[in-house]
């Protein structure tokens, strides 16, 4: 039986969300209740429950059970997560699952998130306005001491939080599909900017995460996976170095700066493999050479380019 509300539907388009989840119990449920609750339905969500060991599977089949454009997907616990692959095999899965066809974005989003009802709806206002607009989404907010603050601050004006991307479908089917390694956030823009497109994260647009990012992984092996996500989408060594000497007083002090060049070094040494598109990597160290040399560049904001 289905018990979603009824709606106006307007103009707004169709979207399919994919949520990968791993042993997200004490927080999925904000997320449940957040898309629930939207004025603007997804067509089709499709939750992918990558191995949990904790009620994740029975909370999702819960509400499939209630909700008929709720789907869950179950895959078997590998015995460990998989930092940046695991997350993408689980999504290419539910992606696979999609019987919807005719959808305008497909989106990307966490199990540890919560937000307003109009979340989509302001997202997909903003689509409209820009139709340059190939990847977008809210920024996302922890709560710490009874206050709302910015998840990765520094993070460069490009760049939309791997926690919630929304596609446009032209885009999307340019860019797709997203590279089963750490850094792949970070590629899916890269090559969206590379193709014409832009990519934006709208600072007024909220979610909150319940679960601060890299929790599971622990400091030192996030900053390494980062690192080594760094060096995956193709980061120029000079670009590299530049970020780890002005994070080197970043608290916990020298492990944010050491944690990068040790996961980025590490590609190399591994003979990792990077982007497999080398137009995509001229691109991104051009931009990153841009930047250094202070000249225009995706790592400007939008407004900078406007008042030159």
């Amino acid at each position: 039986m289905n018990m979603t509300k009824t709606m106006s539907t307007k103009n707004f388009p169709r979207y399919v969300v994919i949520s990968p989840v791993r042993d997200e119990a004490p927080y999925i449920e904000h997320t449940l209740q957040s898309v629930i609750n939207q004025t603007v339905l997804p067509t089709l969500w499709v939750i992918v429950n990558d191995g949990s060991t904790d009620a994740t599977g029975e909370i999702l089949e819960n509400y499939a059970i209630q909700h008929d454009w709720i789907k869950a997907i179950h895959r078997n616990d590998r015995g460990y997560r998989a930092a940046g692959s695991g997350v993408i095999a689980a999504f290419n899965e539910g992606y696979a699952g999609v019987s919807v066809k005719d959808w305008d974005f497909i989106v990307k989003l966490d199990g540890d998130l919560s937000f307003e009802p109009d979340y989509f709806e302001l997202n997909f206002s903003r689509f409209e306005e820009d139709k340059t607009l190939g990847i977008a989404g809210g920024a996302v907010f922890n709560q710490r001491n009874g206050h709302l603050v910015v998840d990765s601050i520094g993070d460069p004006p490009f760049h939309v939080r791997g926690a919630t991307k929304i596609y446009r479908r032209r885009c999307w089917e340019q860019i797709s599909p997203l590279m089963e390694a750490p850094g792949w956030d970070t590629i899916d823009e890269v090559m969206a900017n590379c193709y014409g497109w832009t990519t934006h994260t709208f600072s007024d647009i909220k979610l909150i995460q319940h679960k601060p990012t890299g929790e599971a992984d622990g400091h030192w092996r996030n900053w390494v996976k980062n690192g080594l996500a760094n060096y995956v989408t193709g980061y120029h060594p000079l670009f590299m170095l530049a970020k780890c000497l002005k994070r080197l007083f970043q608290r916990p002090l020298f492990i944010v700066s050491t944690g990068l060049w040790v996961g980025f070094c590490s590609g190399y040494l591994h003979r990792t493999p990077q982007v497999q598109d080398p137009a995509v990597i001229h691109y991104l160290r051009k931009q990153q050479i841009r930047h250094l040399m202070r000249q225009p560049s995706i790592y400007k904001p939008k407004q900078v380019f406007e008042s030159k």
